[in-house]
């Protein structure tokens, strides 16, 4: 479980990129986080990663504290942004297992979850090239496939579906599905209301950092399409 509590973040005084904002996101949800451009949506993800310090708050998983457990806390999870910085000179199979090592996983574990999801995703071919060679598309599912090998407990991404093709973006919902099916959680921005609808079981909706409605889908949506809501609340 992720406990965000209170969390508060400003670039400049007086002005808040995140105000206050408190969500939980329990074992198994799909949790949406939709809202316009510079809402607060990758400073919020950010910030939950600890790649953000954040100026007031504090977030746990699974009770593990952010702030006084850093380590163990971001061993227990996997984030991929919707711009991934990657080291180019290496081949993607050298990536993914420099990942895998940084998470201290198996020989086992690893050569299985490599050969899963880079068979799924149709990149065992190009795992021995360099990730310089890669298109936009392929750089986005070795990053999926490096935060998938370790079997996170809890998938934060931005913008996860932009850059990948229709055929890899819906493998990636088959995979988000069955990670949440087995206990883990995941936590992702989009602006693809429709993916959102479909995909998630919860979602929030931030404006100029602040929450102004989460909870169920069928609960937050009531009578009306998510996008005819979220076209009322963020007007």
């Amino acid at each position: 479980m992720l406990t965000i509590s209170n969390l508060t973040k400003s670039y400049t005084p007086g002005k808040y990129a995140v105000d206050n904002l408190t969500l939980t996101i329990e074992d198994g949800d799909i949790y949406g986080f939709i809202g316009h451009n510079g809402a607060g949506k990758t400073t919020t993800l950010k910030a939950v990663t600890g790649i953000l310090p954040y100026d007031k708050g504090s977030i746990t998983l699974n009770g593990i504290d952010l702030a006084a457990e850093p380590i163990k806390y971001k061993s227990h999870l996997a984030y991929i942004p919707d711009n991934p910085d990657l080291y180019e000179s290496m081949s993607g199979i050298k990536y993914i297992n420099f990942i895998a090592d940084l998470y201290d996983i198996s020989q086992n574990i690893r050569d299985n979850n490599i050969r899963k999801y880079a068979d799924a995703f149709e990149m065992t071919p190009n795992l021995g090239s360099p990730i310089a060679s890669y298109s936009h598309g392929m750089k986005q599912k070795l990053v999926l496939i490096s935060a998938l090998v370790h079997e996170p407990m809890l998938l934060i991404l931005d913008e996860p579906f932009v850059g990948l093709d229709p055929k890899a973006a819906h493998i990636l919902k088959s995979f988000m599905k069955e990670l949440c099916g087995k206990g883990a959680s995941i936590f992702f921005s989009t602006h693809v209301l429709e993916v959102a609808e479909k995909l998630c079981n919860k979602i929030a909706i931030i404006k100029s950092g602040e929450l102004i409605r989460s909870g169920l889908i069928e609960e937050v949506r009531g009578d009306s399409s998510l996008e005819e809501l979220f076209l009322e609340l963020a007007e």
